[in-house]
């Protein structure tokens, strides 16, 4: 069936059509800040008119934090990978190195879009930041029982400012274009930064 427009639509199942929707739209943030990509856009990328997006997503801020929430489950799978093939007994910095490389990697392969939300002009909508909040929220907990710092004050303080350290390093390394020969140098100031911040590694 071809459009009014000229374009080939393609036909498809709603689960299939949503998901390459879906697709089209983490493709184009990668590529470009949120406020500079419409609906419409990403309805060309998929051969779809821009109200058939609508009844899949009800907005772009709704489709925004779709695309945010999938990068997350990406992240978050990696890391539970990575830890899984850690031999028995590995010490947590060694644990911390692990989850930092996976992360690094994540960060590499959409530097721009990894840092736009960290930009003093980034006007994400805040059903993404309340993602993005629920997650920094549970990956203190995580690092809480890896380390097992104990209740002081001092052990609170420490993990949340461990990521924004993390935040702060890594954007830097963004800005430097991701250079792979610093990236180690990275890693080392970031366990640095939170074994100097703990006082101890816990264990």
């Amino acid at each position: 069936m071809t459009r009014k427009d000229g374009q080939q639509r393609v036909r498809m199942d709603p689960t299939e059509r949503r998901d390459r929707i879906l697709a089209a739209a983490v493709n184009a943030f990668a590529a470009a800040p949120y406020e500079q990509v419409s609906m419409a856009a990403i309805a060309e990328q998929v051969g779809a008119s821009e109200a058939l997006v609508y009844r899949y997503f009800p907005g772009k801020a709704e489709l925004y934090a779709e695309v945010v929430q999938v990068a997350l489950d990406d992240l978050g799978a990696k890391i539970r990978a990575a830890q899984a093939e850690l031999p028995p007994g590995v010490s947590a910095r060694d644990r911390m190195r692990a989850t930092t490389i996976v992360y690094l990697d994540h960060i590499a392969h959409h530097p721009d879009a990894w840092a736009a939300p960290l930009a003093l002009t980034n006007t994400e909508p805040r059903i993404a930041a309340s993602l993005r909040e629920a997650a920094r929220r549970e990956y203190v907990e995580r690092l809480r029982r890896l380390l097992v710092p104990g209740d002081s004050v001092r052990s609170e303080y420490a993990l949340w400012g461990f990521f924004g350290f993390l935040d702060a390093a890594c954007l830097r390394w963004v800005q430097r274009r991701c250079p792979e020969d610093d990236r180690w140098s990275l890693i080392d100031a970031v366990l640095g930064a939170l074994e100097g911040a703990l006082g101890d590694w816990g264990r």
